[in-house]
């Protein structure tokens, strides 16, 4: 048809209408938003929170608002809107059944940032992957292993999530001495060790509990175990254990400890037999 003054008018007042009920969408959403007021990990956790939601609202609304303003401009032209309908309605069909993968991946996300699973900055390990969390989309995951790789995982195959940058972390020291050494002497210098790690200033901020000297964890004709327990700060459990082996080392040279010297030898391609006849002969 021919494009007269009222039908531009028209249009000119449909374009209009959908920017105000666009942009007034826009504000509405950003109601949603709330701001963080303090530096704490929670109140930051839901200003990112809502601001997703934020976002998801305001790009579902402005979608259906420029679907209905085009449609209705198109029924302004004289054009009959029932068979792009329709045709709209089946390509979003096969479209819908070509992308079950993407709109899995983005509910995911949706509920990873929802349920407050993980942030970025967070330290995770998901499936064998492990890394810190480099950024964080509806649709993707993108880990910074310990190689320094990115690696890429979509949220619908995300099954289970370890975080280990919440609260504290934990890890075990265990001590292997020769059999002949004294347990007695030997945990007390453990104590020592430890409790010179606790009052050590420098190495406060770093840890929770402990360290503490559990006890004898194993035994047998090679060695004797003793394991200790330290929790720590998020992600710090590492360098925390390296400190206190050292410290356990310099300890149990100071008292003349021996620390087993066993090696275990393992030789493939040879019968089991062989194997035991490789291992070091501890009872002489």
């Amino acid at each position: 048809m021919e494009l007269n003054l009222p039908h531009a008018l028209q249009l000119l007042g449909i374009l209009v209408l959908a920017l105000i009920v666009n942009r007034l969408l826009q504000a509405a959403s950003k109601l949603i938003i709330k701001t963080a007021t303090a530096q704490t990990r929670q109140s930051q956790l839901r200003e990112q929170q809502t601001r997703t939601l934020a976002g998801i609202v305001y790009g579902a609304g402005s979608k259906v608002v420029w679907a209905v303003a085009l449609l209705t401009a198109i029924d302004k032209l004289g054009i009959n809107i029932l068979p792009a309908v329709t045709l709209a309605g089946l390509a979003s069909l096969a479209l819908g059944f070509g992308a079950q993968t993407l709109v899995r991946d983005v509910i995911a996300g949706f509920y990873i940032v929802l349920e407050d699973q993980y942030v970025v900055g967070d330290t995770v390990q998901i499936a064998e992957y492990t890394g810190r969390v480099e950024h964080l989309t509806l649709r993707r995951t993108v880990l910074r292993d310990a190689r320094g790789a990115l690696v890429t995982i979509a949220n619908g195959e995300i099954r289970t999530v370890s975080n280990l940058s919440r609260d504290w972390s934990q890890t075990f020291v265990d001590v292997s001495l020769a059999p002949e050494s004294p347990i007695d002497k030997t945990l007390q210098a453990l104590e020592t060790a430890a409790a010179a790690l606790r009052g050590d200033p420098s190495w406060s901020q770093a840890l929770v509990d402990g360290p503490r000297v559990l006890g004898l964890q194993d035994f047998d004709r090679t060695a004797s175990k003793i394991r200790l327990q330290v929790r720590t700060a998020p992600t710090r459990q590492d360098e925390v254990a390296r400190e206190l082996r050292r410290r356990v080392q310099a300890e149990l040279l100071k008292q003349g400890i021996t620390v087993s010297s066993v090696q275990r030898i393992e030789l493939t391609g040879v019968s089991h037999s062989l194997q035991e006849a490789a291992q070091p002969d501890t009872a002489n």
